[in-house]
């Protein structure tokens, strides 16, 4: 792949590392779409959905082919999302905008991301194992990344059904990311998840801000 579109068209340089178009606008566009959830602006589904185009681009060509495939489902849960915003049934706008799911939701919930993390876990525990010639080393904690890449696909979700809880979810998130990618050494997307992070905790407190207005008023 060839020009803008290409991890090896170099933007600028910051701090010894080579800063692509791609990888820029693709990290700008989704900061922005962060910013724009947590307004609750329905432009954050049409900007989110160019990002993850990008990552997808980015990821496929440095061959992180299990972060493309992530990026594909986040392609979905935004298309989902903009049009579960655009349509919204008159039953929906009868209730508050944004708001908790209830109790056993919020458990259904918990237990799926706790199953679906450790089967995760342990299936790329064993990638070494199963496919040594695709996956020569053992990979780095991987329960942990197991977990919070299904939590990321919970928050998604309950995002798009405007449930507040997903800001939780993705506090959470940020802060193991902020950690793992620290030590992993690439700590410009440690960085930007100490971004995501305060855009999070901005988000989880507007939106309850949004909710308790709306109950008061109903």
């Amino acid at each position: 792949m060839s020009g803008l579109l290409s991890q090896d068209t170099v933007f600028f340089t910051v701090l010894g590392y080579p800063m692509s178009y791609i990888e820029f606008i693709g990290t700008v566009l989704y900061l922005w779409s962060v910013w724009l959830i947590a307004k609750r602006n329905i432009l954050t589904w049409p900007v989110g959905i160019v990002s993850v185009l990008l990552y997808l681009a980015l990821f496929y060509q440095i061959r992180l082919y299990s972060d493309a495939l992530e990026q594909i489902y986040y392609l979905g849960a935004s298309v989902y999302g903009w049009l579960y915003w655009s349509h919204m049934t008159k039953s929906d706008r009868d209730v508050p905008d944004v708001r908790f799911s209830s109790g056993r939701a919020i458990a259904i919930a918990i237990a799926a991301t706790a199953v679906l993390s450790v089967a995760l876990g342990y299936a790329t525990s064993q990638l070494h194992v199963w496919a040594p010639g695709i996956v020569p080393e053992a990979a780095s904690y991987p329960l942990l990344d197991a977990t919070t890449t299904v939590m990321s696909f919970t928050a998604m979700w309950l995002m798009a059904r405007k449930r507040i809880e997903s800001w939780i979810y993705w506090i959470i998130v940020d802060l193991v990311g902020i950690w793992l990618y620290f030590v992993k050494d690439v700590r410009f997307i440690s960085l930007l998840y100490v971004a995501l992070l305060i855009l999070a905790i901005k988000g989880l407190a507007e939106w309850r801000r949004v909710s308790r207005s709306s109950t008061n008023a109903a």
